[in-house]
Formats: C-alpha cells, sequence, structure tokens
C-alpha cells in the first residue's frame, strides 16, 4: 500500500511539473546587405526582378500569421545605400520622410545594426533616417568621441511569451579604411571583440537575459585582406567573437554577402548558431528556436536551428507595393530621366583585361573635374553594357555603383609606380607562356578555377574592384615578369618626361584614397595617418552627381579608349584575354 501510494505521489508530481512546463517556439527571422532593395524592380535596367522586401514581407507576414511561435524581425545593415530608391531619398529629397525607414517600420522590424555602406551615406543622412525609425538601430562598438558612449544604441531587449531576449549590435570597424573621416566625424570605432567582452558582461549582469542574440554587420572571414586573428579592429570578426566571447546563443551576420548557416563552439565548448544571408533582397537567415523551461533549474533549455529562406519563392505583398506605389512611380519618374546620348555602345567587360573605354569615361569624368595631372579608377562592375543613343539618370547607376567623394591627391612617381604595381599584382596573373591565364584566377587544390556557390561565376583571387588602372600616363605591363616588376612608366600623355621624384597631382575616389583596397598603403607605402595629408581637395558629393552633370553639359558623349597603356607580351595578352574571357562570360 505505503508504494502505491508513493507511486501515485510520484505520477502526481511529474503531472504537475508538466502541466506547469512552458514551451516558447520563437523565430527569428534576419534580412541583411538589402542595398536599397525595396521594391522587386531593378531601377537601373529598368526590369522587373523576384527579390525585394516586398518579397521578404509575404514571408514574414505568413509566419507572424501562425498562432504557435513568436515572431522577431531583424536587420544586419548596410540598408541606405546601392539603388536608385534610397539614392533618391538620400540626397535629392533630403527634406522628406525617408523611404526606406517609412518600409522598415511598415514591416514592423524589432532591431537592426548599422552597416559601413550606412555611414558612407554621411552624417545629414543617416542621423535623420535614425531619427525616423521605430525602433532601434544598433552599433555598440561606435563610440561618441565627446562622451564616450555609444553614437547609436548598443542593444536592445525585447519580451515574448515570457522569454527575455538581447540583441547586441556591432559594426566592423574598419570604416576608417575606406570612408573619409567627414562622413564618420564624431565617431571612434572600437575593435569588435573587445566591445562584445565588454558589453555582454554589462548585459548579463543588468539584464539576465534568456536569450542572447548577437546581430553583427561584419562577415565570418577574418584572414580577408590578409588580416591575421590578432589583429585589432579586424573587418570580419564575427566569427572570433563567437569563439572568443561566451555568452551568445545565436549570432547574425552579415557584410560579405556569403550566406551562413553553422554553429561554432566558443572557448568554453557551448555552441553558437551562426547565421546570415547574402544581399539585395535575395534571401532571409532564420533561426528557429524551440524554448523549454526547466521548472527544477529555473532556466529555459534551447534548441536552435537555422534556415536560409529565398525570397524568390514567394511572391511580393500586394498590400505592401500598394502601400508604396506613390514612392515607386517617383522614383521611377527620377530614374527615366535623360540626361543625353551616347554615340557608341559602353561595355564594362574589357576593363577587367585592357585599356577600354569603360575606365577611360571615369577617367575623363575624374581629370575634368579635379584638374589633376594622373586618375586612378577600377571597373566598379564587370558585367554592365550601355546601348547606343539616349542615356537617363539611372544608366549612371549602373556605370558607378557607389557613393565616393572624389580626391586630388599628392603623390611622387614613385609612388605612383608602386600603386600600379600592387594593383596589377592582384590582377594579373604571371604569365609562363602565351596558353597561360592572363587573369589572377582562384584555384583548388587540384589547379582548377573555384567556384561561387552562389552565381557558379568563376572566382578571382581578388575583388575586380580593386583594378586600378591609371590615365594621364603611358605605361607597359609585363606580365611575363615577376609581381612588382612589371610596370615602366613611358612619359606623361602630354609626352613631357615622367620623373620618379617629382609629386604630381591625381584624381583618386574617396574609398582608395583612405586606404581602401591598401593600395596607397602598401602599394605605394604611405602610412594611413598619412594619407589624410595628401589630400589637397575634395568634392562635396558624390561622382554620381557630377557624373550626371557633365554629361548633361556635354549632350553627346562619344565612347573612346586613350590607348595610355598595354599589356606585354602581346601574344600572350591576346591568347590569354581570349581565354579567360570565354570562362568569365561565355561559358
Amino acid at each position: 500500500m505505503k508504494r502505491a501510494i508513493i507511486y501515485f505521489l510520484s505520477v502526481l508530481i511529474i503531472l504537475s511539473i508538466q502541466a506547469n512546463a512552458q514551451t516558447v517556439k520563437l523565430k527569428i527571422i534576419e534580412s541583411t546587405d538589402e542595398h536599397g532593395a525595396i521594391f522587386p524592380y531593378d531601377f537601373t535596367e529598368q526590369k522587373e526582378i523576384n527579390n525585394s522586401l516586398a518579397n521578404v514581407y509575404t514571408y514574414v507576414k505568413q509566419e507572424r500569421a501562425k498562432k504557435d511561435q513568436e515572431v522577431i524581425l531583424l536587420n544586419g545593415g548596410d540598408i541606405i545605400q546601392g539603388t536608385p530608391a534610397v539614392y533618391y531619398y538620400n540626397f535629392e529629397k533630403p527634406n522628406a520622410s525617408h523611404l526606406h525607414a517609412d518600409v522598415l517600420n511598415y514591416m514592423k522590424y524589432d532591431a537592426a545594426v548599422v552597416g559601413n555602406h550606412d555611414i558612407e551615406t554621411g552624417h545629414p543622412v543617416y542621423d535623420r533616417f535614425n531619427a525616423q525609425l521605430n525602433f532601434p538601430w544598433l552599433a555598440a562598438n561606435a563610440i561618441n568621441v565627446k562622451t564616450g558612449e555609444p553614437y547609436f544604441k548598443p542593444y536592445t531587449v525585447l519580451n515574448r511569451s515570457g522569454v527575455k531576449i538581447a540583441i547586441l549590435g556591432l559594426i566592423t570597424p574598419h570604416i576608417p579604411f575606406w570612408l573619409p573621416e567627414n562622413i564618420w566625424s564624431g565617431i571612434g570605432w572600437e575593435d569588435m571583440v573587445k566591445s562584445a567582452k565588454k558589453w555582454v558582461e554589462i548585459i548579463k549582469k543588468t539584464e539576465k537575459p534568456d536569450l542572447l542574440i548577437g546581430l553583427f554587420h561584419s562577415g565570418i572571414d577574418y584572414t580577408y585582406g590578409n588580416q591575421t586573428a590578432e589583429q585589432d579592429k579586424n573587418e570580419n570578426a564575427s566569427k572570433l567573437v563567437a569563439q572568443r566571447v561566451p555568452g551568445f546563443d545565436i549570432i547574425f551576420v552579415g557584410h560579405d554577402h556569403r550566406g551562413w548557416n553553422y554553429k561554432e563552439k566558443n572557448l568554453l565548448g557551448e555552441e553558437v548558431q551562426i547565421l546570415g544571408g547574402t544581399n539585395g533582397g535575395r534571401d532571409v537567415a532564420v533561426a528557429n528556436c524551440v524554448l523549454n523551461f526547466d521548472n527544477v533549474k529555473k532556466e529555459w533549455k534551447k534548441e536552435i536551428t537555422g534556415e536560409i529562406v529565398l525570397a524568390k519563392n514567394f511572391l511580393p505583398d500586394k498590400d505592401f507595393l500598394k502601400e508604396f506605389k506613390p514612392q515607386f512611380e517617383e522614383v521611377k519618374k527620377y530614374v527615366s530621366r535623360t540626361i543625353g546620348t551616347f554615340a557608341d555602345e559602353l561595355s564594362s567587360r574589357p576593363a577587367l583585361f585592357e585599356d577600354n573605354a569603360f575606365s577611360d569615361f571615369v577617367h575623363d569624368l575624374q581629370l575634368s573635374i579635379t584638374g589633376a595631372q594622373i586618375s586612378f579608377t577600377a571597373p566598379l562592375t564587370l558585367n554592365a553594357k550601355v546601348n547606343k543613343g539616349e542615356v537617363n539618370v539611372g544608366t549612371l547607376f549602373k556605370l558607378y555603383r557607389y557613393e565616393n567623394l572624389l580626391y586630388t591627391m599628392k603623390l611622387t612617381g614613385k609612388e605612383i609606380k608602386d600603386y600600379l604595381e600592387f594593383s596589377y599584382g592582384l590582377w594579373f596573373n604571371t604569365m609562363k607562356d602565351a596558353d597561360d591565364h592572363l587573369l589572377l584566377f582562384d584555384f583548388d587544390n587540384d589547379g582548377k578555377i573555384k567556384y561561387d556557390t552562389r552565381n557558379r561565376a568563376p572566382r578571382l583571387k581578388e575583388q575586380f574592384y580593386n583594378f586600378d588602372c591609371a590615365a594621364g600616363i603611358n605605361y607597359i605591363v609585363d606580365v611575363s615578369k615577376p609581381i612588382g616588376t612589371r610596370i615602366t612608366i613611358l612619359s606623361m600623355s602630354d609626352g613631357s618626361n615622367f620623373d620618379m621624384d617629382k609629386t604630381y597631382t591625381a584624381a583618386i575616389n574617396s574609398y582608395r584614397g583612405n586606404g581602401g583596397g591598401k593600395h596607397l598603403i602598401e602599394g605605394a607605402g604611405i602610412p594611413k595617418e598619412e594619407l589624410n595629408k595628401r589630400i589637397v581637395t575634395s568634392t562635396d558629393k558624390d561622382l554620381r552627381y557630377y557624373a550626371i552633370k557633365w554629361i548633361e553639359n556635354m549632350k553627346v558623349f562619344t565612347p573612346k579608349t586613350t590607348e595610355n597603356w598595354k599589356v606585354i607580351p602581346e601574344e600572350w595578352h591576346l591568347k590569354g584575354k581570349t581565354k579567360d574571357y570565354k570562362i568569365m562570360f561565355v561559358n
């Protein structure tokens, strides 16, 4: 009898615990690096597309309609740069309510992190944008230099069905390497690992969250650009934070446009779910969390899995499109405005292989604006084409993708040569014979070209937007010679002598002028802290703005190649170019 009573009481206790047990399902959705992809429409190409926040919103609404789960919506940064839709509200209509702020508020985001391209828009734009958001825009390691406190909100806390969720935001601290100081004046940039350690301790002590989420605008590969794990202010430190700062359950990443879904172990051996989408509204990263409350230990047991959901699998939300139709039509009208005529077709493809009309278009523009003696530029797109005939505002977003300012800088002849040696060392292979590759591809261990897992494009060892060529000087690139010994500068393009010891003025975009790509730092050998002293002048508006005005004034633009540089041996160049063109653009 006694044993039966004990058994009966045990059953009652178990049933009581089960009755009081609580299970909460959380679906945490992160979109990242939209770069202005609000609508399912490419304003540059002026055609419909199947990826955008309008598509993402259909998925979000679908998940919010499910009664058995809570949904949290996050954004990984790089929000207000990249398409005419945001450019228009950044710079052409600065006193209006910002379209993208209205969109994110409409979608009811819970939190976002600031991206480096958001900072690129300048204080007037991102400060106004931040003020219009109905949710916190986070960046704990962006420090107000006057107060010593974060310039943006460092973290936020949400409560869902009794679960307390803390979200810490961090931004890549590499901004001073890319952007002029006036754009981020008054803000300092802390190392992500150091900042994470500080703020995780604060959050644990003051908030005692049940779930800690990292929302980082930073990538995974901390070796990118020859950086190291121990390097201060590493650009892509998300993995390092996951490994070295215990406490995170989930870390959402961005910036690298790669797409991530895997688990990383921290120094205590605990698993951290790593998640991140790609870019352009193509997908979202989703953390599926099942939390069961342990009544004995008084804590939540967590089961977390990840997935990447493609936006193209969802039609654009009709209510979304209706809500923002007036703004859509206004931007469409803006990009459709005719600004001039191209007398011939202009393609970016040749810019990967030789002196070309596409790069010389930018050179001509830069030299015209600055009056400099020499110009540097890289192809900022690989596969753009402008047809002969009338061109509109949207065309300039195709030809020049970024909101760079334009600097005039002082460089010596030797620094110019070393700059070019560095650039062509990133760009061209050291050819052994005429059958070798011209381009410097990224090969696997079997000697085969690697292909991007997302778009199946062949991978170059370095990014094409770092392949700078020059105008204003005549020079030869000998690809049979080792890296660092290839460039022979013959003269200035006006026929005068080029002097290694003389100081010249050079037109360089602000990304490069602040050390982006390291052409000036590692190539020309100018210390980072000295770069600002080399700047003679800077434009107050981005280069695209001046390009539009330039074409409007010219009325008819005739693309041409200046033929101021060539690759030798010429037979090797021809065969290598022909072979690699097929790999890049035909196969």
